[in-house]
């Protein structure tokens, strides 16, 4: 993988010298959103959600083993029959258990992406204006790049980002 960016860079790096105008930057992805308050809101949104689906997994699972230690508690005083029939109620209870934590994980991973699609859009778009602004016309991310010594846009990318967040929150709070 590493040799593959190696000569992906190196090729437009190449195409760049033969053209003589276009020009490469690197931007700091991480760092940007880092310092996303939108993306802050979204990390606790869903740490919040991952917290209570994580308790509710936990009170299911104590409830099925005291209902099991419960159930071989009371095994000897029990029917055949009767035991059969609470074992396969247990059993169908800890097969809807795995099922709910099935859902839950899939509900974390689409509220995951409904969170964070519209804040990589928003730095996709920033990092297009900052390059269309610098004139530059390839931009990679520096977590990529086995050296990045060139030019860096991560600071203009922030200020970009950072003010459409602030458009964004003023119209949001606009009473019109």
């Amino acid at each position: 993988m590493k040799k593959l960016m190696l000569i992906l860079v190196m090729a437009v790096t190449t195409l760049g010298a033969a053209y003589g105008q276009s020009s490469m930057a690197h931007v700091n992805t991480q760092k940007v959103l880092d310092t996303m308050p939108s993306r802050k809101n979204a990390m606790t949104e869903l740490e919040n959600f991952e917290r209570r689906a994580v308790k509710e997994l936990q009170e299911t699972q104590q409830k099925l083993q005291g209902d099991y230690t419960k159930l071989q508690q009371e095994k000897a005083s029990m029917s055949p029959t009767a035991y059969k029939f609470e074992e396969e109620r247990l059993m169908k209870k800890s097969q809807e258990f795995q099922t709910r934590q099935q859902e839950l994980d899939e509900q974390i991973q689409i509220l995951s992406q409904e969170l964070n699609a519209p804040i990589l859009k928003t730095v996709q778009d920033a990092v297009a204006k900052v390059s269309k602004t610098e004139k530059v016309d390839y931009v990679i991310d520096e977590s990529s790049l086995l050296y990045s010594g060139g030019r860096d846009i991560t600071m203009l990318v922030i200020k970009e980002v950072l003010r459409v967040e602030r458009e964004a929150a003023a119209k949001a709070t606009d009473p019109k």
